[in-house]
């Protein structure tokens, strides 16, 4: 069959099937097998004129292709046409993922591969399994070039500030919900959760995502069997997820330590830590223990110290109260053990310690509010761990958290601040594009964003904006040229950005200020 006579499915598959070739997801052996595989997905029936070998070799010896986001396009937008698949976001992904599936090794091929190359290197392993998780298209990364990213200078060094376009906000207190239902038992769905090992190969339903391109590479941390697999969101380079065989809650240990320790000596050039592991203070998930990581330095491993401290016993490790919004105790030594050791001591002694004059109480009616969010890296030959004290204790005045964004600065970021932002990287919701784009036209046209239902809730902090530059308030904005109306998306930036230093401030469980300081150095004398 000449290319010309190809219908849409022939062709499209015709393509896939070469970019698969094309990117060494599978063999010349693989092409028939691939296409058949395709065909089946797609609910077509080619005639015989068809020949898939035939047609990739041709396929490939075009001087241009489409891209793979163009081709996984045109096919799915023919199966919506014949009424295969239904026109929606959900359908049209487990879709496109089951045909990505046709092109994906086999789990047991990819681990053979992962740990072949790190013979090689732990770097040339990492290197092969980010790549292969981008060219599958686990990784969809012309979804993820549309993120909005800049950087912002504070007090505490440079922030960086996302607004995630691929993954929506969740509540504080649906995250809280999920853990309360795993907790009570009944029913669960297959897979339990995003994170289990079973979704390997998951062809995924209208409220869960087709897995069939995930891979995870086995672990053995602390005696345990744990994976390694890429997040599909991609907070930033090489943003990896390191998850339990087993579906339990999280929980911060002197185990996680260990963990996340080993984690770091077997990919030194990873940074890994650990979301909280209580309501409001922890990540979006807190029912499958796992962990995060990647080749990133985030602007908390920048951080200097704000002041030396010490442990009694533990002189050949080296502490600090880290110079960052936030409430961290840094440990860096060369034996990890010693490490691990100090770190539980600190654990034990904040699960326990309460402090009234600063808010802080580690429990209430039996319910305990003190954990940690740690962190582990490598120094040169080194290991460093940061220790950030949490506490998700509600009050009236504070009903989603004392230490947790403030009630006027959820028009920004309401969500947990988990373990990526507590690093100093912003994860804003995806709602805040279309919001600040809509709050620049009110300003630019002179107009009261309060009067403006899109962007009401913006409208204190729009003033306090206007405020500070006051070339956009109502009576200059008309007088503004091309490049000074241009000017405004730099300056709702930086604004956001400083929100964000302002929102990990408010996390603090000891304040930034003379009292707050004092409250920590008093903490840190109590470890025993």
């Amino acid at each position: 069959m000449e290319e010309s006579q190809m219908g849409a499915v022939e062709r499209g598959v015709t393509d896939l099937a070469a970019y698969a070739l094309d990117c060494g997801l599978i063999a010349e052996e693989d092409v028939t097998y691939a296409a058949n595989l395709m065909l089946d997905a797609l609910a077509w029936e080619p005639t015989g004129a068809f020949v898939p070998r035939d047609a990739v070799r041709a396929a490939r010896a075009r001087a241009s292709r489409p891209a793979l986001e163009d081709i996984l396009a045109g096919l799915l937008d023919d199966a919506v046409e014949r009424g295969v698949i239904d026109s929606g976001v959900a359908s049209r992904d487990l879709m496109d993922t089951r045909l990505m599936g046709c092109v994906t090794a086999r789990p047991s091929e990819v681990t053979a591969e992962f740990w072949r190359r790190y013979g090689e290197s732990p770097e040339a392993a990492t290197d092969w399994f980010y790549q292969f998780a981008q060219d599958t298209d686990y990784i969809r990364s012309y979804r993820i070039a549309r993120d909005r990213k800049w950087v912002t200078s504070t007090r505490y060094g440079d922030l960086d500030i996302t607004i995630n376009l691929s993954k929506p906000e969740k509540d504080p207190k649906a995250i809280a919900a999920a853990l309360e239902k795993q907790k009570a038992g009944g029913a669960e769905p297959y897979p339990r959760c995003q994170l289990c090992p079973e979704n390997l190969g998951y062809a995924g339903r209208l409220d869960h995502p087709a897995r069939e391109t995930i891979r995870i590479i086995p672990l053995t941390l602390a005696g345990e069997r744990w994976y390694l697999q890429y997040s599909p969101y991609v907070y930033y380079n090489e943003h990896c997820i390191v998850l339990s065989e087993q579906h339990v809650p999280m929980k911060i240990s002197r185990a996680t330590f260990q963990r996340l320790l080993e984690f770091v000596g077997m990919f030194p050039h990873y940074t890994a830590g650990s979301n909280a592991d209580l309501p409001i203070v922890g990540g979006s998930i807190l029912t499958h223990e796992h962990y995060q990581g990647g080749r990133y330095e985030f602007a908390m491993a920048r951080a200097g110290a704000r002041r030396e401290v010490s442990f009694a016993g533990f002189e050949d490790v080296r502490a600090c109260v880290v110079d960052w919004p936030m409430s961290v105790i840094r440990l860096d030594a060369a034996d990890p053990e010693r490490l691990v050791e100090l770190a539980d001591r600190v654990l034990s002694a904040w699960r326990g310690y309460s402090d009234e004059t600063v808010g802080v109480l580690a429990e209430t009616d039996g319910t305990p509010h003190n954990t940690i969010t740690p962190i582990a890296r490598r120094r040169g030959e080194g290991y460093e761990l940061d220790l950030v004290l949490r506490n998700n204790r509600t009050t009236d005045e504070f009903p989603l958290g004392i230490f947790h964004p403030h009630q006027e600065k959820h028009h920004i970021k309401k969500e947990n601040i988990g373990l990526i932002e507590v690093m100093g990287l912003a994860v804003l919701p995806a709602r805040l594009l279309g919001e600040m784009d809509r709050l620049k036209e009110v300003i630019l046209a002179g107009e009261d964003p309060a009067a403006v239902p899109e962007v009401a809730s913006h409208a204190a902090w729009a003033s306090e904006v206007l405020g500070r530059h006051p070339e956009f308030a109502p009576e200059n904005v008309h007088d503004l040229d091309d490049a000074g109306r241009a000017a405004l998306d730099g300056v709702i930036e930086e604004e956001i950005g400083q929100v964000f230093a302002q929102i990990l401030e408010d996390c603090a469980v000891f304040a930034d200020n003379e009292a707050g300081q004092a409250a920590l150095a008093r903490f840190v004398a109590s470890v025993r």
